[in-house]
């Protein structure tokens, strides 16, 4: 089962990329909305993350408001949080590749945000970034609701750049184009990856180094 890790800074048209592959019928693991479903109502995370932020919790789930009141701007609290919620969502991408792996699929998708900077790559056959111009990325970003200029710069700079990105990975998925153009991208990925011999599922006995040392960047043809 061939892994191909997806990622893309805020606002480059990831969620479009990944419509496109699940059209195609690829299965994709969106690692956000499982953070969304860990910190919903009922939520696994919910206990762990009001005995370390007490009051940001409640039946509705997560106050958003009131943990990013905390966290934004605060390294050593976002890293508290981290510690929570990843472990958690490791736990179920790799429930969700168990299940993928005995389905036979031959190709899968983790879209993961934070791709390089958590070395989730490192479980990957191949990565692809959706990548667009700075002043597109920052016009779509600053239309969502209650964003603003100083939001978008401190989320930006918590990201690896764009440009470093595009160099660590084997595809670049343009979404600044229009649809047509990043429709054909993935298209091309998937004739790429198909039929090529998986490296990293199912996982290697104890000692073997997995990672992107063991792999090989991928080549196509154009």
């Amino acid at each position: 089962m061939i892994i191909l890790g997806l990622t893309g800074s805020i606002g480059m048209g990831k969620s479009t990329a990944t419509r496109m592959f699940r059209r195609y019928g690829v299965p994709v693991f969106d690692a956000d909305a499982e953070v969304h479903k860990l910190q919903g109502p009922g939520g696994k995370a919910l206990p762990a993350i009001e005995a370390a932020f007490p009051g940001t919790t409640g039946p509705a789930g997560l106050d958003r408001q009131k943990l990013g009141a905390i966290v934004f701007g605060n390294p050593q609290a976002l890293r508290r949080l981290e510690k929570i919620i990843h472990p958690m969502v490791y736990q179920v991408r790799r429930h969700w590749l168990q299940t993928q792996a005995r389905a036979r699929r031959p190709l899968v998708v983790l879209d993961v945000p934070l791709l390089f900077e958590g070395k989730a790559d490192r479980v990957c056959d191949a990565t692809a970034v959706v990548s667009a111009p700075f002043h597109i990325q920052r016009r779509r970003v600053l239309a969502r609701p209650g964003m603003t200029e100083e939001k978008f710069r401190q989320i930006v700079s918590k990201q690896m750049p764009d440009r470093e990105k595009r160099l660590r990975a084997d595809f670049i998925i343009p979404s600044g184009l229009g649809l047509a153009p990043a429709n054909a991208a993935v298209e091309r990925i998937i004739r790429c990856l198909h039929g090529r011999k998986a490296r990293q599922w199912p996982p290697r006995q104890p000692g073997w180094k997995a990672g992107w040392k063991a792999r090989r960047r991928v080549h196509c043809a154009p």
